[in-house]
């Protein structure tokens, strides 16, 4: 093998939680966590000087940090707010290779022939990023594209951008010495960072002390490999990428519309110049990015999704209903931009030989019946999750991909055991439960009854004799918001007709809340 090739990696700290701040409009100096799984994935510098770290249970960081901003981590907002980065980089130096959001790499040779030396070029590049909101950049250049980043996440100096501080560069032939008193953590395999430290090895100076046939036959191929990185041996190239065709859509108004049907009519022919340039490339967009802009500046935007792919009429019904639900826009429109979020290769949505059948009939239908009564006009449910019968169905309007924010796959605590009732009432139903004597059944706060339920009587007086009852199951939801918080008692009960209904005790009186058919 020969020697590594010499890279140069540009590194922007926290990027991924500084673009999902930017994208939800909060300051980048507030402190902000980024989470996954419930685990902190990134954070803010601010949230750091707190105590959040990652890898820190939500609850523990919010524990630490009790002005903690968390928002889930989408890493598509983060590679979006990237690509105006690429682009800067790549006008001035073409060849770069993205690493992940925040980070890339280009070949080190070219550049520093040409700014006169690598520390020049390393200058020059964290001065590049510094106006496309990429300040505090660091850059790193050394042997081999690991040894490479990692001198760009370490690099002394974390403030500013222009100065040697934010610039390391490793010598040629000194990436086995730079690696050596680096943690195995570093390494980014958890099992590997887990066993070596309690076999004594802590450094990468100390695992690559062990031969390569000796850490071949004990960790395997992996941590063969792993040997070899920390030695300085990373034969990786820096593969330059192939730049995205900007394929948006952009329809400006002058003067500006204020009509829905004039903004619909307007942007009908470039939707079919969008969808027909992504087949061009052999793509159809299966999520879609539509932005309003009104002559006064004010902006409007949103993801719409699609369970296969947007055709050009969708696209002008998408931009229909936002324009009709836009409440951020008190002047004439004076801009529409359709951008691709998401897109898939054509013929993963292509129909088989003989069509898909049902389906495609459904599909249409709805779209059709959609396309009159609004977006919101044709809703399917979904399952989600809750403790209430209610709270376990979500309806989503035709088209969109589901994003249930209560996981059913969650521990519910004070959910009814299975099954749960076929009829649940988008209402719950007024009623009264008495025992034999004709007196209203009540429970205390232990949960204890007042007497066994025996008739419950609706609204209209219609009485219902009881035959059997089981709970209560009590109920305490939200009890730190007032507004919000809950107490309740459940009872199943069954009545001489063999009808089983879910009861509900609250601090309002009775209610049927559903049946069990």
């Amino acid at each position: 093998m020969g020697s590594p090739p010499r890279l140069l990696v540009l590194h922007v700290p926290d990027w991924a939680v500084r673009a999902q701040a930017r994208e939800h409009r909060v300051p980048e100096t507030e402190p902000v966590a980024l989470v996954a799984a419930g685990v902190v994935t990134a954070c803010t510098a601010s949230a750091r000087a707190q105590g959040v770290r990652l890898g820190m249970r939500q609850r523990e960081a919010q524990g630490r940090c009790t002005g903690l901003r968390v928002e889930r981590d989408d890493p598509a907002i983060a590679s979006r707010a990237f690509e105006p980065v690429l682009s800067v980089l790549e006008r001035a130096l073409p060849g770069w290779h993205p690493l992940t959001p925040g980070t890339a790499a280009i070949r080190a040779r070219g550049p520093a022939r040409y700014y006169g030396g690598e520390l020049a070029a390393a200058r020059t590049v964290a001065g590049l990023v510094a106006g496309v909101r990429a300040s505090g950049a660091r850059v790193g250049v050394a042997d081999g594209l690991f040894a490479a980043e990692l001198a760009a996440r370490g690099a002394d100096g974390l403030r500013g951008s222009r100065g040697a501080d934010a610039v390391r560069i490793v010598p040629a032939g000194g990436a086995g010495a730079f690696l050596a008193p680096l943690p195995v953590a570093v390494l980014g395999d958890a099992e590997l960072a887990s066993l070596l430290p309690r076999l004594g090895i802590r450094t990468l100076g100390a695992f690559t002390a062990l031969t390569e046939a000796d850490v071949a036959a004990r960790f395997g191929p992996l941590g063969a490999r792993l040997h070899a990185l920390a030695r300085g041996s990373d034969p990786r190239p820096a593969t330059p990428r192939i730049p995205p065709r900007d394929i948006d859509a952009v329809i400006d108004f002058e003067p500006g519309a204020s009509r829905v049907d004039e903004v619909a009519f307007g942007v009908r022919a470039a939707c079919d110049d969008f969808v027909r340039a992504l087949l061009g490339e052999r793509l159809v967009c299966t999520a879609l990015r539509v932005e309003l802009r009104g002559e006064n500046g004010e902006l409007d935007e949103r993801v719409w999704l699609h369970p296969r792919s947007f055709s050009p009429a969708e696209v002008v019904d998408r931009v229909r209903w936002q324009l009709q639900a836009a409440e951020t826009l008190r002047s004439p429109v004076a801009r529409v931009r359709v951008s691709p979020e998401a897109v898939d290769p054509v013929h993963v949505h292509e129909t088989g030989l003989w069509g898909t059948g049902p389906d495609e009939r459904v599909h249409s239908v709805l779209s059709r019946v959609q396309g009159m009564v609004g977006h919101r006009g044709v809703l399917t449910p979904q399952l989600s999750g809750g403790r209430r019968p209610s709270d376990r169905q979500t309806l989503v309007p035709w088209g969109d991909r589901s994003s249930v924010a209560r996981q059913r796959s969650h521990p519910w605590p004070g959910v009814l055991p299975d099954p749960p009732p076929t009829t649940v009432y988008a209402v719950p139903r007024p009623l009264r439960v008495e025992d034999a004597r004709g007196r209203p059944v009540t429970f205390d706060e232990r949960g204890r009854v007042s007497a066994a339920p025996a008739v419950i009587v609706s609204q209209t007086g219609a009485r219902r004799d009881l035959t059997a009852w089981a709970g209560p199951w009590p109920l305490e939801e939200r009890w730190w918001d007032p507004q919000a918080a809950r107490s309740a008692h459940r009872v199943q009960a069954v009545d001489a007709s063999g009808c089983a209904w879910l009861l509900v005790l609250d601090g309002e009186g009775w209610w049927a809340e559903g049946r069990y058919d």
